[in-house]
Protein backbone atom coordinates (compact mmCIF):
# COMPACT_ATOMS: atom_id res chain seq x y z
CA UNK A 1 0.00 0.00 0.00
CA UNK A 2 0.55 3.76 0.07
CA UNK A 3 3.07 6.04 1.80
CA UNK A 4 0.98 9.49 3.08
CA UNK A 5 1.75 12.46 4.02
CA UNK A 6 -0.97 14.34 5.34
CA UNK A 7 0.05 18.27 6.33
CA UNK A 8 -2.98 20.12 8.60
CA UNK A 9 -4.56 20.52 11.89
CA UNK A 10 -5.18 18.36 14.63
CA UNK A 11 -7.56 19.36 17.20
CA UNK A 12 -9.31 18.41 20.58
CA UNK A 13 -13.02 17.73 20.28
CA UNK A 14 -15.40 18.29 23.35
CA UNK A 15 -18.56 16.42 21.37
CA UNK A 16 -21.56 17.47 23.41
CA UNK A 17 -25.01 15.39 22.24
CA UNK A 18 -28.56 17.39 22.73
CA UNK A 19 -31.90 16.58 22.17
CA UNK A 20 -32.30 19.89 19.95
CA UNK A 21 -30.22 23.01 19.71
CA UNK A 22 -30.77 25.37 22.31
CA UNK A 23 -32.16 28.44 22.31
CA UNK A 24 -30.05 31.50 22.98
CA UNK A 25 -29.27 32.40 26.68
CA UNK A 26 -30.50 28.89 27.49
CA UNK A 27 -29.60 26.10 29.41
CA UNK A 28 -29.66 22.73 28.49
CA UNK A 29 -28.53 18.52 29.51
CA UNK A 30 -26.01 16.87 27.33
CA UNK A 31 -27.38 13.42 26.13
CA UNK A 32 -23.76 12.18 26.48
CA UNK A 33 -20.01 13.66 26.09
CA UNK A 34 -17.01 13.06 24.21
CA UNK A 35 -14.05 14.21 23.85
CA UNK A 36 -11.61 12.76 21.46
CA UNK A 37 -8.96 13.91 18.63
CA UNK A 38 -10.41 15.79 15.95
CA UNK A 39 -8.88 17.69 12.69
CA UNK A 40 -9.40 17.32 9.08
CA UNK A 41 -6.01 16.04 8.13
CA UNK A 42 -5.52 13.57 10.93
CA UNK A 43 -9.23 12.28 10.13
CA UNK A 44 -8.64 11.65 6.93
CA UNK A 45 -5.53 9.67 7.75
CA UNK A 46 -7.06 7.81 10.48
CA UNK A 47 -9.48 6.25 7.51
CA UNK A 48 -6.60 5.85 5.38
CA UNK A 49 -4.39 3.90 7.64
CA UNK A 50 -7.69 1.42 8.26
CA UNK A 51 -8.05 0.76 4.40
CA UNK A 52 -4.37 -0.58 4.55
CA UNK A 53 -2.16 2.89 3.88
CA UNK A 54 0.70 4.06 6.11
CA UNK A 55 0.45 7.29 7.24
CA UNK A 56 2.43 9.93 8.12
CA UNK A 57 1.05 13.55 9.65
CA UNK A 58 3.08 16.63 9.54
CA UNK A 59 1.34 19.44 11.50
CA UNK A 60 1.89 21.32 15.49
CA UNK A 61 1.44 20.38 18.64
CA UNK A 62 2.12 22.04 21.93
CA UNK A 63 4.19 19.86 25.22
CA UNK A 64 0.93 19.51 27.22
CA UNK A 65 -1.29 16.76 28.59
CA UNK A 66 -3.57 17.47 25.26
CA UNK A 67 -0.69 16.70 22.93
CA UNK A 68 0.38 13.92 24.44
CA UNK A 69 -3.18 12.69 24.01
CA UNK A 70 -3.67 13.20 20.17
CA UNK A 71 -0.29 11.91 19.50
CA UNK A 72 -1.72 8.37 21.46
CA UNK A 73 -4.70 8.48 19.41
CA UNK A 74 -3.00 8.61 15.78
CA UNK A 75 -0.53 5.76 17.48
CA UNK A 76 -3.81 3.32 18.19
CA UNK A 77 -4.03 3.75 14.33
CA UNK A 78 -0.39 3.68 13.33
CA UNK A 79 -0.24 6.65 11.98
CA UNK A 80 3.52 8.31 12.53
CA UNK A 81 3.50 11.36 13.80
CA UNK A 82 7.45 12.17 14.08
CA UNK A 83 7.42 14.80 11.71
CA UNK A 84 4.92 16.93 14.00
CA UNK A 85 6.52 20.10 15.10
CA UNK A 86 5.85 20.13 18.85
CA UNK A 87 6.16 23.86 20.65
CA UNK A 88 6.50 24.78 24.56
CA UNK A 89 3.54 26.61 25.75
CA UNK A 90 0.12 27.21 24.33
CA UNK A 91 -3.07 24.98 23.60
CA UNK A 92 -4.16 22.15 21.24
CA UNK A 93 -6.13 23.44 18.84
CA UNK A 94 -10.27 22.65 20.85
CA UNK A 95 -13.37 22.22 18.63
CA UNK A 96 -16.35 23.09 21.04
CA UNK A 97 -19.42 20.62 19.39
CA UNK A 98 -22.45 20.63 19.54
CA UNK A 99 -24.01 17.89 18.29
CA UNK A 100 -28.09 18.24 17.81
CA UNK A 101 -29.29 14.66 17.66
CA UNK A 102 -33.04 15.51 16.14
CA UNK A 103 -31.33 16.39 12.75
CA UNK A 104 -27.67 15.42 12.86
CA UNK A 105 -26.46 18.98 12.69
CA UNK A 106 -23.32 20.30 14.20
CA UNK A 107 -22.24 23.75 15.62
CA UNK A 108 -18.49 23.88 16.49
CA UNK A 109 -16.99 26.73 18.50
CA UNK A 110 -13.27 26.66 17.79
CA UNK A 111 -9.94 28.05 19.68
CA UNK A 112 -6.62 27.74 18.58
CA UNK A 113 -3.42 28.89 20.04
CA UNK A 114 -0.93 27.50 17.98
CA UNK A 115 1.16 28.35 14.96
CA UNK A 116 0.60 26.54 11.65
CA UNK A 117 2.93 24.18 9.97
CA UNK A 118 5.58 26.11 8.30
CA UNK A 119 7.22 25.95 4.83
CA UNK A 120 10.38 25.92 6.96
CA UNK A 121 9.48 22.44 8.69
CA UNK A 122 7.79 21.19 5.97
CA UNK A 123 11.06 22.02 3.67
CA UNK A 124 12.89 19.40 6.05
CA UNK A 125 10.68 16.67 5.13
CA UNK A 126 12.41 13.32 3.16
CA UNK A 127 9.88 12.87 0.36
CA UNK A 128 11.63 10.25 -2.03
CA UNK A 129 9.41 7.60 -0.21
CA UNK A 130 6.22 9.62 -0.45
CA UNK A 131 3.48 8.08 -2.70
CA UNK A 132 0.98 10.59 -1.99
CA UNK A 133 0.93 13.82 -0.38
CA UNK A 134 -2.55 15.29 1.48
CA UNK A 135 -3.25 19.20 2.23
CA UNK A 136 -5.83 20.96 4.23
CA UNK A 137 -6.71 24.08 2.32
CA UNK A 138 -5.55 26.36 4.85
CA UNK A 139 -2.27 28.67 6.25
CA UNK A 140 -2.23 29.50 2.22
CA UNK A 141 0.77 31.36 1.89
CA UNK A 142 2.97 28.66 3.41
CA UNK A 143 0.74 25.69 1.89
CA UNK A 144 1.38 28.08 -1.42
CA UNK A 145 5.59 27.72 -0.82
CA UNK A 146 5.15 24.02 0.13
CA UNK A 147 3.01 23.10 -2.97
CA UNK A 148 5.63 25.12 -5.21
CA UNK A 149 8.47 23.04 -3.75
CA UNK A 150 7.25 19.68 -4.25
CA UNK A 151 6.53 20.94 -7.94
CA UNK A 152 9.92 21.77 -7.75
CA UNK A 153 11.70 19.16 -6.83
CA UNK A 154 9.42 16.07 -6.68
CA UNK A 155 7.10 16.55 -10.15
CA UNK A 156 5.76 13.20 -9.91
CA UNK A 157 4.98 13.19 -6.68
CA UNK A 158 0.74 13.10 -6.55
CA UNK A 159 -0.92 15.73 -4.07
CA UNK A 160 -4.61 15.65 -2.94
CA UNK A 161 -5.87 19.72 -1.28
CA UNK A 162 -8.95 19.26 0.33
CA UNK A 163 -11.08 22.49 -0.21
CA UNK A 164 -13.51 23.10 3.22
CA UNK A 165 -14.06 27.02 3.08
CA UNK A 166 -13.80 29.94 1.03
CA UNK A 167 -10.57 31.44 2.36
CA UNK A 168 -8.52 34.31 0.37
CA UNK A 169 -6.11 33.22 -1.95
CA UNK A 170 -7.03 29.85 -1.85
CA UNK A 171 -7.59 29.15 -5.72
CA UNK A 172 -3.32 29.71 -5.86
CA UNK A 173 -3.18 26.62 -4.82
CA UNK A 174 -5.52 24.92 -7.43
CA UNK A 175 -2.65 24.76 -9.91
CA UNK A 176 -0.34 22.69 -8.34
CA UNK A 177 -1.93 19.58 -7.48
CA UNK A 178 -3.82 16.48 -9.20
CA UNK A 179 -6.99 16.05 -6.85
CA UNK A 180 -9.52 18.97 -5.56
CA UNK A 181 -11.57 18.09 -2.88
CA UNK A 182 -14.01 20.31 -2.40
CA UNK A 183 -16.87 20.63 0.42
CA UNK A 184 -20.95 21.29 -0.59
CA UNK A 185 -20.33 24.43 1.43
CA UNK A 186 -17.26 25.57 -0.97
CA UNK A 187 -19.54 25.17 -3.78
CA UNK A 188 -22.74 27.15 -2.40
CA UNK A 189 -20.62 30.30 -1.79
CA UNK A 190 -19.58 30.30 -5.66
CA UNK A 191 -23.15 29.63 -7.33
CA UNK A 192 -26.35 30.77 -7.23
CA UNK A 193 -28.39 27.42 -7.28
CA UNK A 194 -27.39 25.29 -4.67
CA UNK A 195 -29.43 22.37 -7.21
CA UNK A 196 -27.63 19.72 -9.54
CA UNK A 197 -27.30 22.68 -12.22
CA UNK A 198 -25.19 24.90 -9.93
CA UNK A 199 -23.20 21.52 -8.92
CA UNK A 200 -22.70 20.75 -12.41
CA UNK A 201 -21.52 24.37 -13.36
CA UNK A 202 -19.43 24.58 -10.73
CA UNK A 203 -17.34 21.72 -11.75
CA UNK A 204 -17.57 22.39 -15.83
CA UNK A 205 -16.35 25.94 -14.84
CA UNK A 206 -12.96 24.77 -13.07
CA UNK A 207 -12.44 21.87 -15.46
CA UNK A 208 -12.54 24.72 -18.00
CA UNK A 209 -9.90 25.87 -16.18
CA UNK A 210 -8.01 23.46 -14.81
CA UNK A 211 -8.42 20.34 -17.38
CA UNK A 212 -5.68 17.68 -16.07
CA UNK A 213 -7.00 17.93 -12.61
CA UNK A 214 -9.72 15.43 -10.87
CA UNK A 215 -12.26 17.74 -8.83
CA UNK A 216 -14.56 16.26 -6.91
CA UNK A 217 -17.21 17.63 -4.56
CA UNK A 218 -19.20 15.66 -1.40
CA UNK A 219 -22.58 16.79 -1.27
CA UNK A 220 -23.67 15.40 1.93
CA UNK A 221 -27.28 13.70 1.98
CA UNK A 222 -27.55 13.50 -1.85
CA UNK A 223 -23.94 11.87 -2.17
CA UNK A 224 -21.21 12.91 -4.29
CA UNK A 225 -20.19 14.96 -8.04
CA UNK A 226 -17.11 14.75 -9.92
CA UNK A 227 -15.51 15.32 -12.96
CA UNK A 228 -12.74 14.00 -15.23
CA UNK A 229 -9.95 14.59 -17.45
CA UNK A 230 -12.60 14.23 -20.36
CA UNK A 231 -14.85 16.86 -19.07
CA UNK A 232 -17.44 14.17 -18.13
CA UNK A 233 -19.39 14.52 -14.76
CA UNK A 234 -20.64 11.79 -12.85
CA UNK A 235 -23.29 11.73 -9.47
CA UNK A 236 -22.67 9.20 -6.80
CA UNK A 237 -25.75 8.17 -4.69
CA UNK A 238 -25.68 8.23 -0.95
CA UNK A 239 -24.82 4.83 0.75
CA UNK A 240 -26.60 5.96 3.90
CA UNK A 241 -26.52 3.17 7.15
CA UNK A 242 -29.86 2.15 8.43
CA UNK A 243 -29.51 3.90 11.81
CA UNK A 244 -27.25 7.23 10.97
CA UNK A 245 -25.68 7.32 14.37
CA UNK A 246 -22.45 9.79 14.23
CA UNK A 247 -22.11 12.48 11.05
CA UNK A 248 -18.76 14.14 12.07
CA UNK A 249 -15.94 13.53 9.96
CA UNK A 250 -18.03 12.18 7.39
CA UNK A 251 -16.42 14.40 4.86
CA UNK A 252 -13.07 13.57 5.65
CA UNK A 253 -13.80 10.47 5.61
CA UNK A 254 -15.16 10.75 2.13
CA UNK A 255 -11.95 12.37 1.00
CA UNK A 256 -10.23 9.30 2.87
CA UNK A 257 -12.02 6.77 0.40
CA UNK A 258 -11.55 8.88 -2.62
CA UNK A 259 -7.96 9.47 -2.09
CA UNK A 260 -7.90 5.49 -1.58
CA UNK A 261 -9.24 4.50 -4.86
CA UNK A 262 -7.04 7.12 -7.11
CA UNK A 263 -3.93 5.73 -5.45
CA UNK A 264 -5.63 2.57 -7.01
CA UNK A 265 -5.92 4.26 -10.43
CA UNK A 266 -9.70 4.08 -10.53
CA UNK A 267 -11.80 6.10 -12.35
CA UNK A 268 -13.32 9.34 -11.16
CA UNK A 269 -16.90 7.60 -10.71
CA UNK A 270 -15.16 4.76 -8.71
CA UNK A 271 -13.89 7.10 -6.87
CA UNK A 272 -16.58 9.01 -5.38
CA UNK A 273 -18.75 6.22 -5.52
CA UNK A 274 -16.30 4.44 -2.92
CA UNK A 275 -16.46 7.29 -0.78
CA UNK A 276 -20.39 7.63 -0.61
CA UNK A 277 -20.05 4.02 0.07
CA UNK A 278 -16.92 4.17 2.82
CA UNK A 279 -18.67 7.51 3.98
CA UNK A 280 -22.13 6.06 4.91
CA UNK A 281 -20.68 3.13 6.37
CA UNK A 282 -19.02 5.78 9.07
CA UNK A 283 -22.13 7.25 9.83
CA UNK A 284 -23.65 4.47 11.27
CA UNK A 285 -20.80 4.06 13.80
CA UNK A 286 -19.74 6.76 16.48
CA UNK A 287 -16.00 8.13 15.74
CA UNK A 288 -13.63 6.69 13.11
CA UNK A 289 -12.96 3.45 14.45
CA UNK A 290 -15.85 2.18 12.31
CA UNK A 291 -13.44 -0.04 9.57
CA UNK A 292 -12.48 -2.68 11.98
CA UNK A 293 -15.53 -2.98 13.58
CA UNK A 294 -17.95 -3.42 10.34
Amino acid sequence: MAQIIGVGIATLDIINSVDGYPAEDAEVRALSQRICRGGNATNTLVVLSQLGHHCQWAGVLSDEPDGQRIIDDLKQYQIDATLCRVVKGGKVPTSYITLNQKNGSRTIIHHRDLPEFSFDHFSQINLSSCDWLHFEGRNIRETEKMLAHIAANSPDLPCSLEIEKVRPGIRALFKYVGALLFSKNYVLEHEDSDGVDGTVNFLQTLHREFPDKQIICTWGEDGAYGIDHHGIVYHAPPSPPANVIDTLAAGDTFNAAVIDSLIKGQSTEEAIKNGCRIAGQKCGHVGLGFISQS
